[in-house]
């Protein structure tokens, strides 16, 4: 993958400031309307960062970015590199970055649960 324009890498910036609590609500949206739960997506949550329920809603109240939360995050799933598939055009597994890489492979587990799959498909088990 070809490194980031100046315009893509301002972009990125500007995600990895984002908080994560800002786009919690729009990944619940989503579940919801496709029949899944709130606790499916935190479940989700808590399988990629290895938070607790408690220190995940602690991050949401802090306001922590998405480059802060993922940096931070107790202990990242080593079977997330299982993931694999195109989240807004681009295929997961070749996203260089890893902050981004970390970001699209959140986004492509909540695709998942929105389009049916079964909550043991979706967390590698």
């Amino acid at each position: 993958m070809k490194q980031a324009t100046g315009r893509a890498a301002a972009n990125w910036r500007r995600i990895y400031a984002m908080p994560v609590a800002s786009v919690y609500p729009s990944y619940i949206a989503k579940a919801e309307k496709k029949g899944r739960t709130r606790a499916e997506v935190d479940e989700i949550f808590r399988w990629l960062t290895g938070h607790s329920q408690a220190s995940l809603e602690a991050e949401f109240a802090k306001k922590t970015s998405f480059e802060d939360f993922f940096a931070h995050a107790p202990q990242m799933n080593p079977s997330r590199s299982l993931i694999t598939g195109v989240v807004c055009g681009v295929r997961v597994e070749e996203i260089q970055e890893p902050t981004m890489r970390e970001i699209r492979y959140l986004d492509k587990l909540i695709d998942e649960l929105a389009k049916g799959k079964a909550m043991e498909k979706i967390l590698r088990k």
